[in-house]
């Protein structure tokens, strides 16, 4: 199985219950805005520090399951895992406390 369908599997459970939380309880702007740039910090720190344990060669990837694309040396099925955390942890919170906790 390469990296890339195993990253597109594991994003369907979070994507999955975002879209249930965003239909069951219609966030604002601000959800969204603080969920957008919670992802994009996770994603920033994950091409980082993917980055530099990859050039230091703490770990390698089997290039024949890659997709060949990548952000500094991160190959781009490595976003996935900070993509669904991102998703994920807000949309739990949503469906999990009420509009007064909110």
């Amino acid at each position: 199985m390469s990296y890339a369908a195993l990253a597109g599997l594991f994003l369907i459970g979070p994507l999955l219950i975002t879209a249930l939380a965003v239909v069951l309880h219609r966030p604002g702007r601000r959800w969204w805005a603080v969920t957008g740039a919670t992802i994009a910090a996770l994603l920033v720190m994950t091409v980082v520090f993917d980055s530099l344990m990859i050039a230091v060669d703490l770990f390698r990837f089997e290039e024949s399951l890659l997709l060949g694309w990548r952000i500094g040396l991160a190959p781009v099925e490595d976003l996935a895992w900070p993509l669904a955390a991102g998703l994920l942890l807000p949309s739990l919170w949503l469906l999990l406390t009420t509009e007064r906790e909110r």
